[in-house]
């Protein structure tokens, strides 16, 4: 199933969310692989199988983008919940602590780091995880990333997580 595939199957009451997909898929703030990179991430996140399907399908992506892309979602999908949990609660000696989990990924992604840093950025968003989306956007920051560019990201995981979460409500109705 393709993207174009996808928004026709989108429910009347997501209509907006098909309009928005669209949108973002022709959208040009970002290359193709920052873009491609952050829907892909973001449908990894969410894991809705219809979503990655379509995804895949349309993602012009080399192999090393893609699989950095999904290691960018598998990487904050750990870390997201560690640092988010770390954040929440009170007792800041957990704080001083290391993390003493792997994460080398990070020093050598397999493709551009600030592509990676962008798309852990968008996946951050999906998990909700104010700790990491401060950390990666100082990062992207310090390195010329512009503001919209970030902001581009950050609305296509906010269009691949609603889509996502109304095509599984969907199968969910099914049956």
């Amino acid at each position: 199933m393709s993207l174009d595939a996808l928004r026709e199957v989108i429910p009347a009451y997501a209509k907006d969310l098909s309009l928005n997909l669209g949108s973002l898929a022709g959208e040009t703030v970002l290359n193709d692989q920052q873009k491609w990179g952050c829907f892909l991430a973001s449908a990894y996140a969410v894991g809705q199988p219809q979503v990655v399907q379509a995804i895949e399908a349309s993602a012009v992506l080399s192999a090393e983008a893609r699989e950095a892309a999904k290691a960018a979602a598998a990487m904050m999908g750990m870390n997201n919940v560690y640092y988010r949990a770390l954040h929440l609660m009170h007792n800041q000696e957990y704080r001083t602590l290391p993390a003493r989990l792997r994460m080398n990924i990070l020093a050598n992604p397999g493709v551009e780091k600030l592509d990676f840093e962008l798309w852990c950025t968008a996946v951050s968003a999906i998990n909700g995880c104010g700790a990491c989306l401060d950390s990666h956007e100082q990062t992207l920051k310090k390195d010329g990333v512009p503001t919209v560019n970030i902001h581009t990201a950050l609305r296509i995981a906010a269009v691949v997580n609603a889509v996502s979460r109304v095509m599984a409500g969907e199968a969910a109705a099914k049956g």
